[in-house]
């Protein structure tokens, strides 16, 4: 097992900022914002030799006894009892407050290793910094300046110098090297749709956070899992609105993360609320998927306890605002219940090996050659097209390029033909599919050569 460092503290005290230091990243979301973080954020380090796993967690709020603070420091508390070293942040310009005793006094009944690093001490004393907070007895502080860097790297070579040498790498880091054998799967959705209900229900635990509030989740949160021998990156999102109610920074922030999730990705779910119609919104966030050419399975969510007429309403609504993603199946999902989950998986599995897929060109050719056969291209003028070979230019999505003559006076009704052909062939569902056109010279056109 790598080692675990977790960093822990109050609002506001520079945790992300820290993150990303000892991730050499900038994966975590950072503002001038308290409660910015409110999940488990995981990354990976390593100093020399040394990897080891870091954890972001929500601002710790000890008093707080419900309501999203609660549930922020359930989260905090989950990911203290897998650590192996903490890091206890405090603020060195604020000074000790009652909060950070209590949060302290809470960390040693826990037994784990404690760090107690005092941060935003750029331009100040060390000793100065540092005084007050011995009252804490967790050893001598540590000062830092995160967003400068001051002091991190010295930090990190005291907190690992217990941490195991890998000398082979762990089968973690072997999924790593080879991500086309770990899918990666976006959650995506409109706020308030189940995202997070979703990604707890795949991982069979209270993994992120879940509160009946629009925009509980702020950043772009993955999570390795494996089921029935298989593993798995999910990447749980922050709702996308549209863009005319997006006011606050964070939250366009929090979207810019949504959709470089989606690129990210090599699978999108894209969540939806039975219980709610279903609205341009939700096709422009499918748009947006298809526009990235990422493999698509749609979960209509909170499909419990609806009667049958409105079943039936939402799946022609379905049908109706969505037809432009008609390679995308649909499952119909309790995501607090845990119903159609399996079938999800299932889908989402079937969807990500279309997408993967692998066509000789043979194969390809000889397809291409059935479906002129089938119905040839409209004639464009004097000439009509001619098609003659197939062969696949990438993955994810299957990209198929065609050679051939005037293949510019194809329309756009036969090229979506030549889809829909291709995709019944090698059942690619799931997964948008691109047709190129790629014309060959004609050798005996001299007009070019005499310009």
């Amino acid at each position: 097992m790598i080692p675990t460092i977790v960093i822990v503290g109050r609002p506001n005290v520079g945790k992300s900022t820290l993150f990303n230091r000892f991730t050499r990243s900038r994966d975590a979301l950072v503002a001038d914002v308290p409660g910015l973080t409110r999940d488990r954020h995981y990354g990976r380090g390593r100093v020399g030799d040394k990897a080891y796993l870091v954890v972001d967690t929500g601002g710790l709020e000890p008093v707080a006894h419900e309501g999203i603070l609660h549930a922020m420091a359930q989260q905090t508390r989950l990911a203290v009892d897998e650590a192996d070293a903490v890091v206890l942040l405090v603020d060195g310009r604020q000074g000790l407050t009652p909060q950070d005793r209590t949060i302290a006094g809470q960390l040693r009944k826990t037994g784990r290793r404690i760090w107690l690093v005092v941060n935003k001490a750029e331009g100040m004393q060390p000793a100065t910094v540092n005084a007050e907070f011995h009252e804490l007895a967790l050893g001598d502080p540590l000062a830092i300046s995160a967003a400068h860097g001051d002091g991190v790297s010295d930090l990190t070579d005291l907190i690992t110098a217990d941490f195991p040498v890998r000398e082979e790498p762990d089968a973690d880091a072997e999924a790593e090297a080879a991500p086309e054998s770990r899918p990666r799967i976006a959650i995506v959705g409109r706020p308030n749709v189940g995202k997070s209900t979703l990604v707890n229900a795949l991982l069979g635990e209270e993994r992120v956070l879940v509160f009946d509030q629009p925009g509980t989740t702020r950043d772009s949160i993955y999570v390795d899992f494996e089921r029935e021998g298989r593993r798995y990156t999910l990447i749980d999102t922050a709702g996308m609105r549209r863009r005319g109610n997006i006011e606050d920074a964070v939250e366009k922030f929090s979207v810019i993360k949504t959709l470089q999730a989606i690129e990210d990705a090599n699978v999108v779910i894209l969540v939806l609320d039975a219980r709610e119609p279903i609205t341009d919104q939700d096709a422009h966030i499918a748009g947006f998927i298809l526009e990235a050419g990422r493999a698509l399975v749609v979960a209509v969510n909170k499909w419990d306890g609806l009667k049958p007429e409105e079943r039936d309403w939402t799946k022609r609504s379905l049908a109706r605002t969505l037809n432009f993603i008609e390679f995308a199946p649909a499952h119909y999902i309790s995501a607090l219940a845990g119903t159609g989950i399996k079938p999800l998986l299932d889908a989402v599995e079937r969807a990500y090996q279309a997408a993967m897929v692998k066509l000789p060109t043979p194969k390809l050719t000889r397809a291409l050659i059935a479906a002129v056969a089938r119905q040839a291209p409209p004639r464009g003028g004097v000439f009509r097209p001619k098609l003659r070979y197939a062969h696949q230019g990438g993955s994810n999505p299957p990209r198929i390029v065609i050679h051939g003559t005037a293949l510019n006076r194809i329309s756009d009704s036969y090229r979506r033909y030549l889809e829909r052909f291709f995709r019944e062939t090698f059942q690619l569902q799931g997964t948008p599919l691109k047709i190129e056109f790629r014309q060959g010279r004609n050798p005996y056109d001299t007009r070019r050569e005499k310009r």
